[in-house]
């Protein structure tokens, strides 16, 4: 999963490697103006950015920073990115929002596509897509090993229980193995995952909801015979 989830966190690791201060940089990773500036807004500018590694000068000023993201994410979206893209139909920024979901789903660069494509089956479907990771982010609290039902409930845009559709922008910075991943998901019929009893990182699919219970039993068996709350 990602060790950048919000603004917050990304304008602390900025402030390591440019001269200029955490408060400075969150101004202006959260101003509508600077987001306009590149075509995006204040909720869904975080979205912009793709962790690769950059040679920045330490001299360079966030907004300058901010310019050179939108550069970034422009030679990103090459003609055979957006070309995969529209068999997802999905808009660049729903591929950004959703590739932040897998991230935080799996680290298993080669499950990433079939995780994808359980999300994109629900929204063809119109089933609310329920994923873990978007409570934990409504509840701004990214430490939580088991998800319980009064979790569900935690009212937020971002909550993918309680709403149907995509969240209203990313949960994580999304890698590229990730937003890749949407962008070659796989054709399946599943509809469900979970963590596999194993341990190793990798997911049980289920196409019904009766196989997913089974699957889900199996793991939460193993959790209390490891004692993990």
């Amino acid at each position: 999963s990602s060790d950048l989830r919000i603004p917050a966190q990304l304008a602390q690791k900025l402030a390591r490697q440019i001269d200029a201060d955490s408060t400075a940089i969150m101004q202006v990773l959260t101003s509508p103006e600077v987001a306009r500036g590149v075509g995006f807004d204040s909720v869904t500018l975080f979205s912009m950015f793709i962790p690769n590694t950059y040679e920045f000068y330490w001299t360079v000023t966030p907004e300058e920073f901010v310019q050179r993201m939108k550069r970034e994410y422009d030679r990103f979206w090459t003609s055979e990115r957006d070309v995969k893209r529209k068999r997802s139909g999905l808009s660049r920024l729903e591929v950004m929002t959703l590739a932040s979901i897998v991230t935080e789903e799996t680290n298993k660069a080669d499950e990433m596509p079939r995780v994808a494509g359980v999300y994109i089956n629900r929204l063809r479907k119109g089933m609310p897509l329920q994923a873990d990771p978007t409570v934990k982010y409504a509840l701004q609290d990214f430490s939580l090993r088991r998800i319980l039902h009064k979790h569900l409930r935690t009212p937020s845009p971002y909550n993918t229980y309680l709403n149907k559709g995509l969240p209203p922008s990313s949960i994580a910075m999304p890698s590229v193995a990730a937003i890749d991943g949407v962008l070659n998901f796989e054709n399946h019929d599943y509809l469900f995952f979970c963590a596999r009893p194993t341990f190793d990182g990798y997911h049980s699919f289920a196409r019904t909801y009766g196989e997913h219970l089974a699957n889900a039993r199996a793991y939460s068996a193993e959790l209390n015979r490891r004692n993990i709350k």
